[in-house]
């Protein structure tokens, strides 16, 4: 919602604003494909010379997910806690064996079956699999701290390779302004090939060649660079996910009370997301 707000605030504010001081539009409507072509084309070359075609695939993904906002909600976190708490409630009866068939094949999981949306993603499985697949191959004879030095590394490279996508939009938006130039450069090239006609074809083709340069400008700052921006916030929120799977695995791990190894999970999650901690408390008493 607020992301089309944003774009239609920066669209009406910059053409607004000049078609009020009596700018007309014809000039750059005509003039804006062909700019396009050189601009956005060079630009996306450009990025495939600087990233490997998944960081690609994944910045151009990445604004659709500007789009969409953050995967995990309210909803999701309290899902993510009754999924390991479940677990965690197999391993305390059942002994720390039990848990084998649900960390080895965990699409055939009854528990993970519960939770289709977590399911589903890879990254989320993995970061609570692994954990536990050392704790079923150790017998439970895991020390507590070097698994979560273990996790913190998993986390922070799995982070690390997200933020690869915004930063080839900043990439990006680095690069458009200069490439507008390009694009006017060639424009005044064009004009000079027709320094013979009349002053006002010179006068339109002159206007022609500094659209280049507004578009340039007007995509990096005005589009691109809050793309980066906005997907860079949207993974930092969503990264909150393997926080609340390492604090919960550890906690258990260390003989902390439920209690606390609730209050610890969430602790990892922004206010607005929290589930309340007898949602949770409530939750895994059911389960």
């Amino acid at each position: 919602m607020f992301f089309f707000v944003g774009l239609a605030v920066v669209f009406g504010a910059v053409f607004g604003g000049y078609i009020l001081a009596g700018g007309k539009m014809a000039p750059i409507i005509k003039a804006a494909p062909f700019e396009f072509i050189i601009i956005g084309g060079s630009a996306i070359g450009a990025s495939l010379v600087a990233n490997s075609f998944p960081v690609f695939k994944a910045a151009m993904g990445g604004i659709g997910q500007c789009i969409k906002g953050p995967k995990w909600h309210q909803a999701d976190y309290l899902a993510l806690m009754l999924l390991i708490g479940k677990l965690q409630t197999v391993m305390k009866k059942e002994g720390v064996v039990a848990l084998e068939s649900h960390v080895e094949n965990p699409d055939s999981s009854p528990i993970f079956g519960e939770f289709p949306k977590l399911a589903k993603d890879h990254s989320i499985v993995q970061m609570i699999c692994d954990p536990l697949r050392l704790m079923v191959i150790s017998q439970g004879n895991l020390d507590a701290d070097a698994l979560d030095d273990l996790m913190k590394k998993a986390i922070k490279v799995h982070h690390h390779e997200a933020l690869l996508a915004p930063a080839a939009l900043a990439g990006i938006a680095g690069g458009l302004p200069a490439l507008g130039i390009v694009a006017c450069v060639l424009g005044v090239v064009k004009t000079m090939g027709a320094i013979d006609q009349p002053p006002p074809v010179l006068g339109a083709l002159i206007g022609a060649a500094l659209v280049g340069t507004l578009m340039g400008v007007f995509l990096a700052y005005g589009m691109f660079e809050p793309f980066a921006g906005r997907l860079t916030q949207i993974i930092n929120e969503d990264a909150q996910a393997f926080d609340v799977i390492r604090e919960m695995i550890v906690a258990n791990l260390k003989g902390y009370p439920q209690p606390l190894v609730i209050e610890s999970a969430r602790a990892c999650i922004a206010h607005h997301s929290q589930p309340s901690f007898s949602e949770v408390f409530d939750g895994m008493r059911g389960s």
